[in-house]
C-alpha cells in the first residue's frame, strides 16, 4: 500500500426511480416529524412541492418550505433559513433540487443547533457540534453534494465563494431518485453534468486519491463521458438519467474523499464576483487546467482517456494522457458549451485580481498534481478567455 488513507460519506444512500415516495418512512426512521423544505425558488413553482406534499401529508407530516434559494447563493440565505427552522421547532432540514438548495440546507441545519451565524463555520472543522438531521434529494446530475460535508456560499460584500466544510455537514440520508431529473432542461443538464465531470477528473487527479475514492472517480467518468450527451439532447432517456446520476453520485463520493484542484481554485473568483454559475465556471476552467497539469500526471489522464472511451492502445505516454483532453473538449461541445470568460465582460487586466482570489482557495491547490504559480493562473485564465 503506497499511503494511508481514510474514507467518509453520507449515512445512508439510497437510489432508485419513484424512492421519492418513501420520504416519509425516511424522516420517521429520523424520529422527526416536522420537517423543513428548502428549495430552490424556480423549483418551487413546479409541482414537486406538490408531490412532495402527497407523500408526507398522508403520512400526517406536516412541513415548512423555505423557498428563496437562488444559484450561487449568498450566505445571508443560510442565516435566514436557520432562524425560520428554529422558529417553526423544525426537527429535520430536507434540501431538494441542485447544489445550490442542498448546500443552503446543509447550513441551515447546523446553524439550527449551534450558536452563531453562517460565517463563523466558514473554513474547515468550524462546526462544533452536530446539525438537525439531514435528508438530501438531487434534482440534478451535478454537485453531489447530496454526499459531501460541503457547502459553498458567495459572500457578496466581499465579492467572493466560500465554503463551510465539517463532516456535521454529511447527510443522514441521500436519497436519488432519477425521475425528478427527466425535466431538467438541455442547458442546465449540460451544466451540471460537466460539472460532476469536473469533480471526477479533478478527484482522480488529486495527489490527496486513494485506491477506494479512484474507483469511484473513474467509473464517474465512464459513466458521464457514456451518457451526458444522451440526457441533453434527449432528456427523457430514463436509463442515461439514471446512469448519469448515478455518475454524479460516484464523483461526490469522490471529490468527499479525495477533493478538487485547481479547476476549483480558478473557477471560485468567476463566481462570487462575476455571477458565472459553478458548473459553467468549472467547465470553462477544466481543458486549461487539464493541459497545465497533464505532464504532472501522465498516467492518471491515460486512465481518464481510456474511460472516455478513447483508444490509448501502444500510444506513448504523453499522447495516451493527451485524448483525455481531446475527449473533454469534444464532450463540452456536444453539449453545446461555447462560453469564454470574455462574453461575462471580463477583461484581460482583470486576471491578476481573479488569479489573487484564486490563490486563497488553498485546499484544492494543495491537491493539484502539479504546483502551480500566479503567472501559471494568469496563463490558464489567458487560455480560457
Amino acid at each position: 500500500m503506497r499511503k494511508t488513507f481514510s474514507f467518509t460519506g453520507a449515512k445512508k444512500i439510497i437510489f432508485g426511480n419513484g424512492s421519492i415516495l418513501t420520504l416519509a418512512s425516511h424522516i420517521k426512521e429520523l424520529n422527526a416529524q416536522n420537517p423543513l423544505v428548502v428549495i430552490d425558488k424556480n423549483l418551487a413553482k413546479t409541482d414537486l412541492l406538490e408531490k412532495v406534499a402527497n407523500v408526507l401529508i398522508p403520512a400526517g407530516i406536516k412541513f415548512t418550505v423555505y423557498d428563496k434559494v437562488v444559484p450561487e447563493p449568498p450566505i445571508e440565505l443560510a442565516d435566514e433559513g436557520a432562524k425560520i427552522a428554529v422558529k417553526n421547532k423544525c426537527d429535520i432540514i430536507i434540501g431538494i433540487g441542485g447544489g445550490s438548495a442542498m448546500d443552503v440546507a446543509k447550513a441551515i441545519a447546523v446553524i439550527a443547533t449551534n450558536q452563531g451565524g453562517a460565517v463563523d463555520y466558514l473554513g474547515l472543522n468550524k462546526v462544533s457540534k452536530p446539525g438537525l438531521p439531514k435528508i438530501m434529494i438531487p434534482t440534478t446530475a451535478g454537485t453531489g453534494s447530496e454526499v459531501t460535508f460541503t457547502a459553498v456560499f458567495v459572500r457578496k460584500n466581499l465579492k467572493k465563494k466560500e465554503g463551510m466544510n465539517s463532516p456535521y455537514l454529511y447527510p443522514e440520508l441521500a436519497l436519488l431518485d432519477p425521475e425528478l431529473t427527466l425535466s431538467l432542461p438541455p442547458a442546465p443538464t449540460a451544466q451540471t453534468g460537466l460539472d460532476a465531470l469536473c469533480h471526477a477528473i479533478e478527484s482522480y487527479t488529486s495527489v490527496n486519491s486513494s485506491p477506494v475514492s479512484e474507483m469511484f472517480s473513474l467509473e464517474a467518468i465512464a459513466l458521464i463521458a457514456e451518457n451526458l450527451r444522451t440526457c441533453v439532447h434527449d432528456g427523457k432517456n430514463i436509463v442515461a438519467r439514471e446512469r448519469m446520476l448515478l455518475g454524479s453520485l460516484y464523483a461526490g463520493i469522490g471529490l468527499a474523499n479525495a477533493g478538487v484542484t485547481a479547476v476549483h481554485s480558478l473557477s471560485y473568483p468567476l463566481g462570487g464576483k462575476y455571477g458565472v454559475g459553478h458548473g459553467l465556471a468549472n467547465t470553462m476552467m477544466l481543458p486549461a487546467v487539464m493541459a497545465f497539469n497533464l505532464p504532472a500526471a501522465l498516467e492518471k489522464f491515460t486512465d481518464v482517456a481510456e474511460a472516455m472511451g478513447e483508444n490509448v492502445e501502444g500510444l506513448p505516454a504523453r499522447e495516451a494522457a493527451y485524448l483525455a483532453l481531446e475527449a473533454v473538449e469534444a464532450l463540452i461541445e456536444d453539449c453545446g458549451i461555447y462560453s469564454s470568460l470574455a462574453q461575462f465582460g471580463i477583461k484581460e487586466k482583470d486576471f491578476p485580481a481573479l488569479a489573487d482570489v484564486a490563490l486563497t482557495v488553498a485546499r484544492p491547490l494543495e491537491n493539484n498534481p502539479r504546483k502551480i504559480t500566479k503567472e501559471d493562473m494568469i496563463a490558464i485564465y489567458a487560455q480560457a478567455f
